[in-house]
């Protein structure tokens, strides 16, 4: 029973998101509004991490194999790509090194932050 309700509200968030994709005129896909919905309703406290995180861990641990259609749909369509295969592997190892580089620093300055949150209310 924990799951199903654990499920709900992550594929509730997720739905919610597809209505604000369908809603706003702006270019952000759906799962981006999800994700930042469930990101503020997890800061607020609306939602607390124990209500979804079993349900979380297990969709991190089953994602890797969620992306083989895809790789398999790259490898069946590689000679239409072959013409671009160096300008895709440019962007893609570009684009990783920024997305790792953002996602360090953003981690730094958290773990920063609560740090000075801790350290103050020690004071």
């Amino acid at each position: 029973m924990k799951y199903i309700r654990e499920c709900t509200i992550i594929f509730g968030i997720t739905l919610i998101g597809e209505l604000l994709n369908h809603v706003l005129p702006l270019p952000i896909p759906a799962g981006v509004y999800g994700l930042f919905l469930l990101l503020v309703l997890l800061c607020s406290g609306v939602v607390k991490l124990k209500d979804v995180e079993s349900t979380g861990d297990f969709l991190l641990e089953i994602m890797l194999p969620m992306f083989i259609p895809a790789c398999v749909g790259l490898m069946e369509s590689y000679t239409s790509m072959a013409g671009a295969v160096l300008p895709l592997v440019a962007t893609c190892m570009i684009s990783t090194m920024v997305v790792m580089a953002v996602t360090g620093k953003t981690a730094e300055w958290m773990l920063k932050a609560g740090r000075k949150k801790k350290e103050d209310e020690i004071i």
